[in-house]
């Protein structure tokens, strides 16, 4: 028998295109602070938007806030991955954060709405597609009302346009139940899936 070495040294992980979505407050950003606590090698995309700013959130950090004619020329100037219209405003993704992120080996975490992330699979058929749900209706409808941003007649259409997201479920890999007072059980199942993901035979590439 040929004594030659054996090489164990097969794993390596490309660095993954992480979409979470979801209907219109299901948690996504509660998630999202959730797996920044763990500290872990993730580089959190932070989109750019026309809508107004909630008084609890940052520039910067929850989201660019520009206004229309900034976008317009972030759109001209080609500066986005993609953009979509939602409830009348607009938000987008940009390139360069994925790029360096990547370059870095950085997972890359991307919170979308479902057409957003309806979008992104399309450019890039090998991103980890992830779908926050609540446990049910009731609770749902609850955390909408609890925000104080929602009129009756946009708690209507939230809830039409939830009826539609949820038919796109059989484009995404995952499911992962958002119940409340259960976030770090939500979060704790994203981070297992993900590392599951990094132990695939076959990996994802995502490439831009």
């Amino acid at each position: 028998m040929q004594d030659s070495p054996i090489n164990f040294n097969i794993l390596h992980p490309e660095p993954l295109l992480v979409v979470i979505s979801g209907p219109s407050g299901v948690g996504k950003d509660s998630v999202l602070q959730g797996l920044r606590k763990h500290q872990l090698p993730f580089h959190f995309v932070i989109t750019a938007t026309t809508r107004s700013r909630r008084p609890e959130e940052v520039d910067g950090v929850d989201y660019f806030f520009v206004s229309l004619q900034e976008f317009e020329e972030m759109i001209a100037k080609d500066d986005l991955i993609e953009y979509a219209v939602v409830y009348d405003q607009y938000k987008g993704i940009p390139k360069k954060q994925i790029r360096d992120a990547f370059a870095s080996g950085k997972d890359v975490i991307l919170r979308v709405d479902v057409q957003g992330a309806a979008k992104i699979q399309s450019l890039f058929p090998q991103a980890l597609m992830i779908f926050l749900i609540p446990s049910t209706q009731e609770e749902w409808l609850h955390r909408l009302r609890n925000r104080n941003t929602e009129t009756p007649e946009n708690l209507v259409l939230r809830l039409e346009t939830a009826k539609k997201e949820l038919d796109c479920l059989p484009r995404f890999d995952y499911v992962v139940i958002n119940a409340e007072n259960q976030l770090d059980q939500a979060v704790d199942n994203i981070i297992a899936i993900i590392q599951a993901e990094h132990h695939r035979l076959y990996h994802r590439k995502v490439r831009l």
